[in-house]
């Protein structure tokens, strides 16, 4: 029977009903009207047992959902953060990059930014940040960024053939998406 949300409904539903059963109780020998009151007892236990059932199990559902959320919120609390740490992390590999290429007297400069680098990418780790592999792996548009196409005919089409700037997963979900440049087959020339 379905449930109705208005309580003075119920009540006009059981006032009727209770008085449908004394009718039917006035019929019968005292007996048969003890028997057929426990059996409308009895059945009114059974849909208040279901009821207070399905209560239960939905506040249970909601307990678990709930828990989950807060797991979920947990997990990627530090996401914000770490979007902000990351353009640091590019500024120092360039200048890694930048001071290897001019090599001079900077051996000095290039070994302490490799370092906090390194201390960087020590502190993502710890937080579940990983590095999305890209330089030589088919293009995944679920975490590649294409830049640009690039002909070369040393390796497949739609193969990453450089990074341009580094991709990150925090606890397997994307992060930020790799910029790379794709390779595309060489125009044939006749």
């Amino acid at each position: 029977m379905a449930e109705t949300k208005n309580p003075e409904v119920n009540e006009e539903v059981e006032t009727e009903a209770t008085e449908e059963t004394d009718a039917v109780v006035e019929e019968l020998s005292p007996e048969e009207a003890l028997k057929a009151e426990l059996a409308a007892s009895q059945e009114e236990v059974e849909k208040q047992k279901d009821l207070y059932l399905r209560n239960r199990a939905e506040n249970e559902n909601f307990r678990r959902r709930m828990q989950r959320e807060k797991e979920e919120l947990a997990k990627f609390a530090n996401e914000s953060i770490l979007r902000e740490i990351l353009p640091v992390i590019d500024n120092l590999e360039r200048a890694v990059s930048h001071a290897k290429e001019n090599e001079g007297d900077a051996s000095t400069l290039v070994e302490g930014v490799e370092m906090t680098l390194s201390q960087f990418q020590g502190v993502l780790s710890k937080f579940n940040v990983s590095i999305v592999d890209a330089k030589g792996t088919p293009f995944d548009p679920a975490c590649h960024e294409a830049m640009g196409q690039v002909e070369r005919d040393d390796c497949d089409p739609n193969t990453v053939v450089e990074v341009m700037q580094g991709g990150y997963m925090l606890n397997g979900r994307l992060l930020r998406p790799a910029l790379v440049m794709v390779s595309k087959a060489p125009v044939a020339t006749e």
